[in-house]
This record gives C-alpha cells, sequence and structure tokens, in this order.
C-alpha cells in the first residue's frame, strides 16, 4: 500500500484559525512501516516531521514547515480482546468512532474528555481529560500504544515493555515520536446519570469539595460578570436509561448551547459592552434537567461555536481561591468576558509530564470567542494560575517555558532525557517543544 500524498506546500490551519503550517509535504500513511518510512527519509533529508489531528490544539504543537503527516488513512479499530477487556484503535481514529464503536459491543471507556471530534492519538499526546474524582485522563486508561522513533524502528510501550517509555509517551507531546496505535482498557457499558443545575457562585464555593467527594464526576460553569453557575453531576446508574427528550435536548444542547451562544458571541464580539447584559441572560437560560443514557452521550456535548482556550491544573486545594481571584481581576478590570468559566477535576497519575501527575488536580479554563482579542485576558488569568504552581493544559494556549515548566513537574528531567535518547536529531521538532522542552 502505498503513503498517499496530499497536494504539497499546501497551508494547514487547525480548528480554531490561530495556527497556520505550510509543511513542504504532506503525506497520509496507512500503516506504522509506512510511516516509519517517511520518518527516516524527512531524516535524511533534513526535515522535521509532525503528525496531525483534527487541529483541536490551540498551540502550534503540531506545526511544522517539514513533513506534515495527516490522519486520514491511519484509521480504523484494529482489535477489541473481551479478555483482556482492552481496545486496540489506530492513531487517526476519532473518538466519536471509537466510542460508537464501543458502544455497539456492549463496551465503553470509564471516562472521556467532552468532545469527541479529535483523533485518538491527538486526545492522547496533549492530555486530554474530562473531569473525575476516582477516573482520570483518557491517556490514563492507555494500556499499551505503538510508536514510531525517530530512527525508524517501531516500538510497542507497555507496563511490561519499554515501560520508561510508556511512563512518557502517553502523553508525548509528540516529542518522542509518532503515535500510530493506542489500546485502551474497556469495561462492560454502563449507564450514567447527569444532574444538571444552576447555582450561585458562593454557594459553589463552599459546596465544592463536598460535591467532589460526593459525585464520580463533577464541574461548573462560571459566567463572568455574573454570581451564577451552571453545575453538572455524572453518576453511574442502574437505569432505565431516559436520554434528554429529542426536542428538549435539542433545545439545549444545538439551540441554547451552540445557536443562540454563536449569535450571542457575535454581538457581544462587535459591542463589547452589551456583554454583561448578554451573560446574565445567558446564565439563567440553561434549566435544571436530569437525564441517563450510556457514557459518551453524557460526557460529550456538541462544540460548534468556535473559540480559544487557555486552561491551566492546579493543586485541588488551590483551584477555589484562585477562581476567587479570577472573579475580583474581571470585576475590577475593564475586560468584557462572553465565555464561562469551566472548573472539572482529576485524580493524581503517574503519567511523566501529565497535568495531573503525581497530585489531585482542579481545572480552570478560559475561553474568548474567535477573533476577539484574547491576549489581556488570558495574560491576566496566567498571572494567578502561576502564582498557585499551575500547570498549562499542553494543547491550549500558554506562555510558559522549559524553566517555568521544569519547576512544577518533578519529572520533567525524566521526559526530556529520554527526549534525548529517543530523538537526539530532533527529527520531531519544532518552536513550540524548543520553548516548553528547550532546545
Amino acid at each position: 500500500m502505498r503513503t498517499t500524498t496530499i497536494e504539497n506546500g499546501t497551508a494547514w490551519r487547525n480548528w480554531a484559525g490561530n495556527v497556520t503550517a505550510r509543511p513542504v509535504r504532506t503525506l497520509a500513511p496507512a500503516s506504522a512501516d509506512e510511516v516509519a518510512r517517511i520518518v527516516t527519509a524527512a531524516a535524511e533529508d533534513g526535515l522535521t516531521v509532525k503528525p496531525v489531528g483534527t487541529g483541536h490544539s490551540f498551540t502550534a504543537a503540531a506545526a511544522t514547515d517539514g513533513v506534515l503527516i495527516r490522519p486520514d488513512r491511519l484509521t480504523g479499530i484494529r482489535r477489541i480482546d473481551r479478555a483482556a477487556g482492552t481496545v486496540t484503535a489506530a492513531a487517526g481514529t476519532s473518538l466519536r468512532h471509537l466510542n460508537e464503536t464501543l458502544a455497539a459491543q456492549g463496551l465503553s471507556l470509564t471516562n472521556m474528555g467532552d468532545i469527541m471530534a479529535q483523533t485518538v492519538a491527538g486526545a492522547v499526546s496533549t492530555g486530554t481529560h474530562g473531569t473525575g474524582r476516582d477516573s482520570a485522563s483518557i491517556a490514563a486508561q492507555i494500556t499499551a500504544l505503538e510508536l514510531v522513533a525517530a530512527d525508524g524502528s517501531v516500538l510497542t510501550c507497555s507496563a511490561e515493555e519499554h515501560p520508561e517509555i510508556f511512563a512518557a509517551a502517553r502523553i508525548g507531546l509528540g516529542a518522542l515520536g509518532v503515535v500510530t496505535a493506542v489500546t485502551f482498557a474497556v469495561e462492560p457499558l454502563f449507564l450514567v446519570t447527569a444532574r444538571e443545575e444552576p447555582m450561585g457562585f458562593e454557594q459553589v464555593m463552599a459546596e465544592f469539595d463536598q460535591h467532589v467527594a460526593e459525585n464520580e464526576h463533577f464541574e461548573f460553569y462560571w459566567f463572568p460578570h455574573t454570581a451564577n453557575c451552571n453545575t453538572k453531576r455524572n453518576n453511574r446508574s442502574a437505569g432505565p436509561a431516559r436520554p434528554p427528550g429529542r426536542v428538549s435536548g435539542w433545545v439545549e444542547d444545538e439551540l441554547l448551547s451552540n445557536g443562540v451562544f454563536q449569535a450571542a458571541c457575535s454581538v457581544g464580539r462587535a459591542v463589547p459592552a452589551l456583554i454583561p447584559g448578554i451573560a446574565r441572560v445567558a446564565s439563567r437560560a440553561l434549566s435544571a434537567r436530569t437525564y441517563t443514557d450510556i457514557p459518551y452521550k453524557v460526557f460529550t456535548t456538541p462544540r460548534r461555536v468556535r473559540f480559544v482556550e487557555m486552561e491551566y491544573a492546579l493543586p485541588r486545594e488551590a483551584a477555589m481561591p484562585a477562581l476567587r481571584e479570577v472573579k475580583a481581576m474581571t470585576e475590577r478590570s475593564p475586560l468584557r468576558i462572553g465565555f464561562p468559566v469551566e472548573v472539572r477535576t482529576a485524580p493524581a497519575d503517574d503519567i511523566t509530564l501529565s497535568t495531573a501527575s503525581g497530585r489531585d488536580t482542579a481545572y480552570i479554563a478560559v475561553h474568548l470567542y474567535r477573533g476577539t482579542p484574547h491576549q489581556a485576558y488570558f495574560t491576566a488569568v496566567e498571572r494567578i494560575m502561576t502564582a498557585h504552581g499551575g500547570r498549562p493544559h499542553w494543547g491550549k494556549l500558554h506562555s510558559r517555558d522549559a524553566g517555568y515548566l521544569a519547576g512544577v513537574y518533578p519529572r520533567f528531567g525524566e521526559f526530556t532525557a529520554l527526549r534525548d535518547r529517543l530523538d537526539p536529531g530532533r527529527v520531531f521538532g519544532n518552536a513550540y517543544l524548543r520553548r516548553v522542552l528547550g532546545e
């Protein structure tokens, strides 16, 4: 099977439209062996190699002026092993296809993020996560992965085979090699009951620890310029399934969360003075609801409004004080913020550069509608996050460099030493990796 060549010199752009790259070659391999040949040829030509997914990262993590590997043909479910409780998917497989295939087989991931558009490899390589008291990120559910190294070798990594690579490459930032397949732990399909409920800011602050302790999955959104939040509590259920009604689900998830919100964002971008009023209305528009469905239909939501985002992982005990500081900052500043602030949690994990590595974590994510100047807002929030020892999400906007990151990741040196061993010539390097990992 021959590698497909996509028109060379064609610009690549990410989902948000804030990152553009113009590689000299764009290729779509269909196997790990084809990837290995691409990597070897690029190294001989003095070119860098970067695989790309669907472009849902807001950073330039996948940008290259060398060889861009597209995921279009590296797709599909390779194997479902019911005895082992695992599924192996090719790197370019979308999370949507993975979840739908598993559900059809009566299986499920334990936890997932809130969108399904990403590729498997793209999601895990940048540390995509949902929210969970006991269940962690998508990468924490990996039991093995296949990786093409800079010398063209194809490695299978797990806790037993190349364990030092496995510890790091589950969230490898594309720095250690090209991930060509991922094996996840799965379990029998189960039901989740979601309870969505408006709640006041002060009540959420006072009850945050209680909600995290009492619910398998807890998250909330705070609407800037208001004292209003919307909370979501997800817990396993014995059933029966009671999904949202077709009409009511469309009203909540499409009309209000996408259609009306898109219009509100457009108006706010054009006339920022209207944003506080719009926020007050928007924060009251979503009503309380409870429904029960299979996991991916509860954990994920359609996201059609395009935005840019910054997210920081904080020690869990620092999250509410930090959020109070963000609220106070927005109240005393001239900033007009038309997007809610999202808060989620994750338990500590053992992945070298996971944002939850070694500590129970809470995430604070800030967004702005695409095309809205974001620098002042994100910079002000970032100052607060870094003062609390925050770790920036690898796929979302931030200004941190290797000097800072080495101070908040105890195993940072372990990762960079492994990178030096696996890719001494920086075949997989780019400007983003030079900034966050060093030369």
